[in-house]
């Protein structure tokens, strides 16, 4: 639920940082800092919302070419500004400066070492350990780029970093492993005179649209004149350069009062464009989802979906349809549980990991196992085209529903179902299950769901008469049979979410 930002350019990067931090303020947060180089390195925190930092950074006369800043959900450690990030260290003429996503398993046994070797720690948190240590190797004698690959090495745990040392004003260095990182490519992609770091697309968008997507163990330094990218045996590669799609204006509320609200409202559009080249076909085809996808589908015995949350409960949905349509035995894992248990891996087993971002840390790790336990047929149901799970997955469906800002998911989950019906009906005419009449209506059924949805959002009056009836109970029940009982799984966690009302 934490936020990074990292810039190197020939203006003054505050605002940047500032705009960017505020782009991901529906990830949800406590406390928000930034630190920044020109000629000495600063630091701004605060307790609170982001427009409190912009104001604290407006009074200490914030404006410098260089600079990371972050939004922390705590973790490790009160909500306090002593615990916000960025975190330094100095000493022997050094001074660094780290902000961190994830959490650092090991953290304790490496705060004992390092307090062993003289330094002293500010924080309760996780990431001053990291600040410690890549201080430790800059005392070294080696330069950032060096001191952050030999840091990673020695963490356990998910994260995403981003540092600057004072030594080397123009220079930002970033890695990432189970938690998502990107390089924005200043000057239209060309990364001369500009570039940026950032753990979500949506910070990167008021500075450029080309970006490439760091794999785990990547370690990634930016500079005024371009940048460079050294995988985690330290070789140096080179990632994909991606034009987004995503627009500024997908990202701004608009009319709506809020981001769930707008999101609501955009289910129509985003089933049918998730549905675009099914209901354009003649008929349903395998090569939907891949290339490979007839001959794994035809040897598939056997489901497993593996998902966390709202993904969950749309694969649970998905066993009803998978297994009365398609005929295949199904088992639907939460992710987080998966990898803690010793699974039997039966042959012939297609294993579908379902993510609204493609970066959730329990799902990817729960695909990790299950190829570690030979399973490597592997289909993945994800809204973000170069994200890990996609990466990660021989077979694949976008579901094309835009960028979901609000915490709660909702156009996400109708479109995770309309893939995974997709893939039932996909299934059921390759098992011979599905006879050509009842494809034809189906399909013609699928064609009709954007206008059903509306009409069903054209009930908003009545839904709000209701919900002003309801909000002064304190605890809800949410009933649902068979196929409707993850729905009612899904609905009381809705509820749960956005109001903290007790719902089961």
């Amino acid at each position: 639920m934490c936020g990074i930002v990292g810039a190197v350019a020939h203006r003054n990067v505050v605002p940047i940082l500032i705009e960017g931090l505020r782009k991901l303020e529906y990830r949800g947060y406590d406390s928000a800092g930034l630190a920044i180089m020109n000629g000495s390195m600063e630091r701004v925190r605060t307790v609170g919302r982001v427009a409190d930092l912009e104001a604290r950074a407006r009074e200490a006369h914030a404006d410098a070419p260089t600079g990371i800043a972050h939004t922390r959900w705590a973790t490790h450690g009160g909500v306090t500004e002593n615990n916000a990030h960025p975190h330094f260290s100095c000493g022997q003429g050094l001074e660094v400066s780290v902000v961190h996503n994830g959490i650092i398993e090991n953290h304790e046994a490496l705060r004992w070492r390092l307090k062993a070797a003289g330094y002293e720690f500010a924080s309760d948190t996780d990431t001053e350990v990291i600040a410690h240590l890549v201080h430790s190797y800059l005392a070294s004698g080696l330069p950032l780029f060096k001191a952050v690959q030999q840091t990673v090495r020695e963490l356990e745990g998910a994260y995403a970093i981003a540092a600057i040392n004072k030594a080397e004003p123009h220079t930002v260095v970033g890695s990432r492993k189970g938690s998502p990182l990107l390089l924005g490519i200043g000057n239209a992609g060309s990364g001369k005179g500009e570039n940026f770091l950032a753990s979500d697309t949506s910070a990167l968008l008021q500075v450029t649209k080309y970006v490439t997507y760091l794999e785990d163990g990547d370690v990634v330094e930016i500079r005024l004149d371009g940048y460079s990218i050294v995988d985690g045996d330290g070789k140096p590669v080179e990632r994909p350069i991606v034009e987004s799609q995503l627009s500024a204006d997908a990202i701004e509320l608009g009319k709506y009062s809020h981001f769930m609200q707008k999101e609501i409202f955009e289910q129509p559009g985003a089933i049918a464009n998730t549905l675009e080249m099914v209901v354009n076909a003649s008929s349903l085809s395998a090569g939907l989802f891949g290339a490979e996808a007839e001959a794994i589908f035809a040897r598939t015995k056997q489901i497993l979906i593996l998902a966390c949350g709202t993904s969950y409960h749309a694969g649970c949905v998905a066993k009803y349809w998978l297994e009365s349509i398609a005929g295949l035995p199904v088992s639907v894992e939460i992710a987080s549980e998966f990898r803690y248990r010793d699974p039997v891996a039966l042959p012939n087993t297609l294993v579908i990991t379902v993510s609204q971002s493609g970066e959730t840390a329990d799902t990817l790790a729960a695909l990790q196992h299950a190829k570690s336990l030979g399973l490597r047929d592997t289909l993945s149901i994800c809204n973000v085209p170069e994200s890990a799970l996609i990466r990660a997955s021989r077979l694949r469906f976008l579901t094309r529903a835009g960028p979901e800002i609000g915490v709660a998911s909702t156009k996400a989950f109708t479109t995770q179902l309309a893939a995974l019906f997709v893939l039932t009906l996909v299934l059921a005419k390759q098992r011979k299950r599905l006879a050509p009449a009842r494809e034809k209506e189906l399909l013609a059924q699928l064609r009709h769901l954007p206008a059903a949805l509306a009409r069903v959002l054209e009930c908003e009056p009545a839904v709000r008469h209701w919900a002003n009836r309801f909000a002064p109970k304190q605890h809800a029940l949410f009933l649902g049979r068979g196929l409707h009982f993850p729905i009612a799984q899904e609905g009381a966690l809705k509820l749960k979410e956005v109001t903290y009302i007790h719902a089961e």
